[in-house]
């Protein structure tokens, strides 16, 4: 796998890349996707498995990359919007000389405003006939369809990556560990015509973080407690508070790495700077698998 910026960057937003002059457009809006990684193990060796849901003008989309522990590419496929709207297929890939089948039906499946399906799907990968990744709540009818068992070690999701829209406030879920509870995130603010803006976090509906005068505060990073973890909020509002064109913010939840190791030797000046720093500093801890990363971009609807 590619360093984070190029990996997510390539169907979503270039924050700090130059590529990004070459996508203004795309920048100004943001993407409507969802990026999640998954550790696990393929023929005794770890691995990572990307997935990536989106969501344009053409339908929905998703992306499955497989790659080694030492971020190499083994294979890639693209269920592009037209193979998607057929609902259920699979696909055959090679890696370490096996045979990776992916299998996908979304023929039931249910969407809300996300590029994920709610409900009713199933994406499954399939080495040796056994079952190393399942997703969705079909899993009895993926096992009847690969006839596949379950693998001897978990899928763990070690990171995720989402954009987020809203005009004051940005909802979310997100599980901080692989088998904890499903928690309500939102991020509350209002930089609209404020002399004052106040950024707040809330988990479940309980406020676990304020950040006032927030001009002068606008990068920074808190340490909160979210199922008896301590989980470090990282948060880039610059663009929104400073910029010249609508921007984004940039957030980071992540538990297990201290505020030291993640902020070490990161040059704070440059008002994009600190967005890279979070995309590096990701793709450093989860290689290293340093417990869970959620970042979101968080776009302002005008």
């Amino acid at each position: 796998m590619r360093d984070f910026p190029s990996c997510f960057g390539e169907n979503g937003v270039q924050v700090a890349d130059s590529s990004s002059s070459n996508n203004h457009n795309t920048s100004r809006t943001g993407q409507n996707l969802v990026t999640c990684i998954y550790q696990c193990r393929l023929r005794s060796r770890s691995c990572l498995i990307t997935v990536t849901w989106s969501r344009n003008l053409l339908g929905q989309g998703l992306s499955v990359g497989i790659d080694d522990s030492s971020n190499q590419c083994l294979c890639k496929v693209d269920i592009k919007p037209w193979l998607f709207s057929k609902r259920r297929g699979s696909k055959s890939l090679e890696a370490y000389s096996s045979k990776i089948d992916i299998y996908w039906d979304f023929s039931s499946a249910k969407f809300g405003s996300g590029p994920e399906p709610v409900d009713g799907y199933y994406v499954g990968i399939v080495v040796d006939r056994q079952m190393i990744l399942l997703l969705g709540d079909m899993r009895k009818e993926a096992f009847k369809k690969t006839s596949a068992s379950p693998a001897s070690s978990n899928a763990v999701c070690i990171a995720r990556r989402e954009h987020i829209f809203g005009k004051k406030l940005f909802t979310t879920k997100a599980r901080f560990c692989n088998d904890g509870q499903v928690h309500d995130l939102v991020i509350e603010c209002d930089t609209v015509g404020v002399n004052d803006p106040c950024l707040i976090v809330r988990v479940d509906s309980k406020t676990v973080m304020q950040v006032k005068r927030l001009r002068w505060k606008f990068r920074g990073n808190h340490t909160i407690l979210v199922d008896g973890l301590a989980v470090e909020v990282f948060w880039d509002v610059h663009n929104w508070l400073f910029g010249t064109s609508p921007g984004n913010a940039v957030f980071m939840f992540k538990t297990c790495l201290s505020a030291e190791k993640l902020w070490s030797g990161q040059p704070q000046s440059d008002p994009s700077a600190l967005q890279w720093s979070f995309s590096q500093r990701f793709s450093d801890s989860k290689s290293q698998g340093l417990g869970f990363s959620l970042m979101l971009y968080a776009w302002k609807n005008e």
